[in-house]
């Protein structure tokens, strides 16, 4: 059973420090670290050269600045002992072989473990490095060690290797600075030896522009990576003679932000704290298959094993903030752009796919739902790109036992104020006499109720489509694909289908979005209609309404929340995560609501395996669609999964951890 979280929490600082004067500089670090184990950080990162300050200038060559740093980093390995397990990266300069290296040191439980020396000098426009430093380049391949105090640390390109679990170990590399912004960065190297986890100890002054390119630096390289990259940038605490340092340090994982201090931050030497996902960073890996490739024949780096064991967060400790609908951006101006790209995919999908089969004719069903909304949006705007005329678009109403007077008035005037073709066939009259022919009586209102009616509709859309020589247009969701909420031949089922990978929470806003667009245009009839449509609760309307002819049949009172299965589904498709990973996630994302405690988390995340693996033999023949985002269940690409696999041992987990609520 799986019981760490995965999560590692780690920390950036820029010390308010004096230049030249290392003893001061090591109290003032010795305090962060102590503050920072206090706050159980497992990781801290200090800026290039904080012992004497980057901007020593030629007091690099004065022999009493370069004792004293020395006797500091020695100081601070004594002090180290009262961290507990912290792992402290702090710069340096550290003589050896008449040479003056600008280092990395690493310090855990008293120890200096290693001495990584900086790679590209930059020697150009403001920065003379190659005045002072040599490269650490010219160790490649030897058994440096410095000696600092009574201890002998090895000196060179090194992995750190921090034990976590008995399972696994998290290995560290370094780069300082200038090895970021160079074409083939160490970082790289680091990455495709192992390292999860990049460490930049850096000084980087600061310039018009300078801070977002420094972001977009770290961002891309981690997400290249697939790595956490932590950097640690000098702050205005630095000499100002010729340059001004603004302490911009960055937490970045995989591409995205999670952490970064505003610039110039005068306050006090703050720590910026962020929890790691090391789990997930291991599950990009693992599907990244160019770290296999690239990685075949490198000659291995050294490994530094360090003494003591990370601590990963507790559950009841971790404060990351997880979005409960990761499908979608918690940025305004982010989800407008991503609804439109999606919008786009999906109407270049259906394009093309009409003008290669040459039908002219979309069919597609229209209930007055949510998804088949959305399909018919992308409709009308694949005939516009096309140039097609909107009428060629035949959008069929076909009531049948329950529907409500709403869904059939919205579905026929959204139609209608499209501009598309409209075509009514209830379905009341086939389906009593199909019940007839088998021998069902309809006061039974079970399944064979529910699925007839639905296998009725893909019928008539079909045999449109033929009549017409066009394509049955699918509305099917990725939520209920996943859960297997349709009916197997019958909404299961179309010639192509525009929402194959779009999960029903992004429905949602793909829908509004274009109310909105709508709104913008002057459309006020389509835009009322589409916000009508976002109201109405989710049903196949498959049973009849209440005595107040009311929608009866509520899908999530069945199924659960559509919010809480596109949660699971993104974690588990996504990343692998185990059931109980899953579970604690979802108890995180979802802890300021009072509707869904753990125990209700637990109740749906079980009915989502069941149905997840059971309901699998209904993709594996799903349509052709177009794939939108990095979670697709098509048996053609993203998910191949056998229809007769058994859910049991995710089950027993999700038993084993329902004792312990």
């Amino acid at each position: 059973m799986e019981q760490s979280s995965g999560f590692l929490s780690v920390a950036t600082a820029s010390p308010r420090l004096k230049v030249a004067d290392p003893g001061y500089n090591q109290a003032v670090i010795s305090d962060l670290a102590q503050s920072a184990a206090r706050q159980g950080v497992s990781l801290l990162l200090l800026p290039e050269l904080c012992l004497t300050a980057y901007t020593a200038g030629d007091l690099f060559f004065q022999q009493t600045l370069l004792d004293e740093a020395e006797a500091a980093l020695a100081e601070l390995s004594r002090q180290s002992k009262d961290w507990g397990s912290l792992v402290l990266v702090a710069g340096l300069p550290l003589r050896h072989a008449q040479r003056l290296f600008n280092c990395a040191c690493v310090i855990q439980g008293g120890q200096i473990l290693a001495a990584i020396p900086k790679r590209q000098l930059p020697n150009s426009w403001e920065f003379y490095e190659n005045r002072w430093f040599t490269s650490g380049e010219v160790l490649d391949g030897q058994a440096a060690t410095v000696t600092v105090g009574e201890q002998t640390v090895p000196l060179g390109q090194q992995l750190l290797a921090l034990p976590l679990t008995a399972e696994d170990t998290l290995l560290i590399g370094i780069e300082i600075c200038e090895d970021l912004w160079v074409p083939q960065p160490p970082s790289t190297q680091l990455a495709l030896r192992g390292a999860r986890l990049i460490l930049n100890l850096s000084a980087s002054n600061e310039l018009v522009g300078k801070s977002t390119y420094r972001r977009q630096l770290v961002q891309q390289q981690s997400g290249r990576l697939n790595a956490a990259y932590l950097y640690a940038d000098a702050g205005p605490d630095e000499s100002t003679t010729d340059l001004v340092f603004a302490g911009h340090s960055l937490i970045a994982e995989n591409g995205r932000l999670l952490a970064e201090t505003p610039l110039f931050a005068n306050s006090g030497p703050a720590l910026q704290i962020a929890q790691l996902d090391l789990r997930h960073l291991a599950a990009e890996r693992w599907h990244n298959k160019g770290f296999a490739s690239q990685s075949a024949g490198l000659s291995p780096l050294p490994q530094v094993r360090l003494p003591q064991s990370g601590s990963c967060v507790p559950w009841d400790k971790l404060e990351r903030q997880l979005p409960p609908q990761p499908f979608v951006p918690t940025d305004p101006l982010t989800l407008d752009e991503r609804c439109r790209e999606i919008f786009a995919i999906q109407a270049a999908g259906l394009a093309k796919r009409l003008r290669h089969t040459g039908a002219r004719h979309a069919v597609i069903g229209i209930s007055g739902g949510l998804d088949s909304t959305l399909a018919l949006l992308v409709c009308c705007q694949a005939y516009t790109l096309l140039n097609w005329p909107l009428s060629d678009i035949m959008g069929v109403t076909m009531p049948g036992f329950g529907t409500t007077k709403l869904t059939h008035s919205n579905a026929t005037r959204l139609m209608e104020s499209l501009g598309v073709s409209v075509k009514e066939i209830s379905i009341s009259a086939a389906v009593r006499q199909h019940f007839q022919d088998i021998g069902h009586d309809p006061a039974v209102q079970d399944i064979t109720y529910e699925n007839s009616q639905a296998r009725e509709r893909t019928q008539i859309l079909m045999d449109l489509a033929n009549q017409a020589g066009g394509l049955v247009i699918g509305t099917g969701d990725l939520s209920e694909l996943a859960l297997g909420w349709c009916t197997y031949n019958a909404d299961q089922i179309s010639m192509y289908n525009v929402n194959v990978s779009i999960p029903k929470t992004l429905v949602k806003h793909l829908v509004n979005w274009r109310a909105r667009q709508a709104e913008a245009m002057g459309q006020t009839e389509t835009a009322r209609l589409l916000d009508a449509i976002l109201a109405t609760p989710i049903s196949p309307e498959l049973l009849p309404p209440d005595e107040n002819g009311q929608i009866a049949q509520h899908t999530e009172a069945t199924t659960g929340p559509y919010e809480l299965h596109d949660f699971f589904l993104y974690y588990m498709l996504r990343f692998g995560d185990s059931p109980e990973r899953v579970f604690h996630l979802a108890c995180q994302a979802f802890r300021d609501r009072s509707d869904y405690p753990p125990a209700v988390i637990l109740k749906w995340l079980k009915n989502f395996y069941r149905r997840f693996f059971s309901q699998q033999f209904k993709r594996s023949c799903m349509p052709d669609g177009p794939k939108v985002g990095t979670v697709s269940l098509s048996p053609r690409g993203d998910w191949r999964m056998p229809s007769d696999a058994s859910a049991q041992i995710w089950l027993e987990r999700l038993d084993e951890l329902e004792k312990g609520l």
